[in-house]
């Protein structure tokens, strides 16, 4: 497992930008406009970056924390197994497949297998 991404959701999308990449020095590496709002990913150095949500549906605040795995099913057969809160089975998405547990403070751990690692 590798964590690739932490989801924070903003007020200001604008604002949290500059923030990021003005005061902190993170490069945008996507941007998205979605119909309820926008999404941008912001990468540093490292494998790891910050996807920012701005979307009136969500509270402000820490959202979800990205793992990329290899192995999807092995990792959620073995969750499950140890009790974990399964939010949301495999599921197909853009890029390979996804689930989400949620640890004991509420927080979104988003699984992610893309398709290049997919057997």
């Amino acid at each position: 497992m590798k964590v690739r991404y932490a989801t924070l959701i903003v007020n200001n999308m604008q604002d949290s930008v500059d923030f990021y990449t003005k005061i902190l020095n993170f490069e945008i590496e996507e941007e998205f406009n979605l119909p309820s709002g926008k999404i941008t990913l912001l990468k540093c150095e490292g494998d790891a970056g910050i996807e920012l949500i701005e979307n009136p549906v969500f509270e402000t605040g820490m959202y979800s924390i990205g793992i990329d795995v290899d192995d999807i099913e092995e990792v959620m057969v073995n969750l499950k197994g140890k009790g974990v809160n399964i939010a949301m089975d495999i599921t197909p998405i853009s890029v390979g497949l996804m689930s989400r547990i949620i640890d004991p403070n509420g927080i979104n751990i988003v699984f992610i297998e893309h398709e290049n690692k997919m057997k």
